[in-house]
């Protein structure tokens, strides 16, 4: 943290930031970083993004948030509204992803046949991953956010269906079957 920037800013809410960055005040965008950037991150990884595109998607999250800051209306706290960026962010990233993912493989596929990949080849990809990270990339992105918003981030239900922009009973019922999909995959041998 900037020292100057800590004194201006020293003792404001997280909400008194976002009004200031709504004002331009690049400095209490900062602040909000150096608060809020570990559990934006630790959100991040939760919901499966790829390691080596974790420092990129917390990075734009907050540059998003000097154009979002308009739109916060305080319905949700500024935690769980910074999450719900991160979560479009997060979308958008895995969409751009797979465009380009998709394109690769029309390119490698106008070239020579491919061999199918072989045993060791397939033990190469990720073996290091947790069960449970297996179990939480198995849930679809809603389900998986509103289970990370609210288990994982200890997010309030009405706070998670702010920053989500969804009712909240749909954060309940995504919530009641992430935990049933989550139960059986990790009970299953």
């Amino acid at each position: 943290m900037i020292p100057g920037r800590a004194k201006r800013h020293a003792g404001a809410s997280d909400t008194e930031l976002i009004d200031r960055i709504r004002c331009g005040d690049l400095g209490a965008l900062g602040v909000l970083y150096d608060r809020h950037e570990r559990n934006v991150r630790g959100f991040v990884i939760h919901l499966g993004c790829a390691h080596g595109d974790v420092d990129d998607v917390v990075q734009t999250t907050f540059l998003q948030v000097h154009r979002a800051a308009r739109g916060f209306d305080g319905r949700a706290t500024p935690r769980a509204w910074l999450l719900g960026l991160a979560a479009n962010v997060v979308r958008r990233h895995r969409r751009s992803m797979a465009r380009w993912i998709r394109r690769i493989v029309a390119f490698a596929a106008e070239g020579e046949h491919r061999e199918p990949m072989t045993p060791e080849d397939s033990l190469e990809i990720d073996e290091d991953v947790r069960r449970v990270q297996r179990g939480l990339e198995k849930l679809s992105e809603q389900k998986r956010a509103v289970f990370v918003l609210v288990v994982l981030q200890g997010v309030r239900g009405e706070e998670a269906a702010a920053a989500l922009g969804i009712p909240v009973a749909t954060v309940w019922t995504r919530l009641h079957h992430a935990r049933r999909e989550l139960r059986a995959l990790l009970e299953a041998p």
